[in-house]
């Protein structure tokens, strides 16, 4: 059974970095691309950065400049690396990958991403 396990989230003052990193355990195969979502209070979830099995990225126009999403396809890991955070960057951010032919998208259980002023 693959479980996605996300760590890094934190309590972080403006203008700080965090680093997340979601693994994936089990047994896991044609990864298709990874991505990192977030949920802020009262919003709907919004794609914040991706990444295709060829390396290709895709970034939200609110984080771009300050957020990078990388990969270690050995280890079936997925980061985003945060710099510059501000106070609308608090939300709790899930990874999630998309696999198979079918597209099948993995969530991890979520972390708390939390920007003072």
């Amino acid at each position: 059974q693959v479980q996605l396990v996300e760590s890094g989230g934190g309590l972080v003052q403006a203008g700080g970095s965090l680093r997340l990193s979601c693994a994936a355990s089990g047994s896991i195969f044609r990864i298709r691309a990874m991505g990192w979502h977030r949920r802020p209070p009262g919003k709907q979830r919004e794609l914040v950065a991706a990444i295709t099995s060829a390396g290709s990225t895709n970034y939200a126009d609110s984080v771009k400049g300050r957020f990078t999403i990388s990969r270690d396809a050995g280890k079936n890991t997925v980061y985003l690396q945060m710099n510059g955070l501000k106070p609308e960057d608090t939300a709790v951010y899930y990874c999630n990958f998309r696999v198979g032919f079918n597209e099948y998208d993995y969530w991890g259980q979520g972390t708390q991403v939390t920007v003072a002023s």
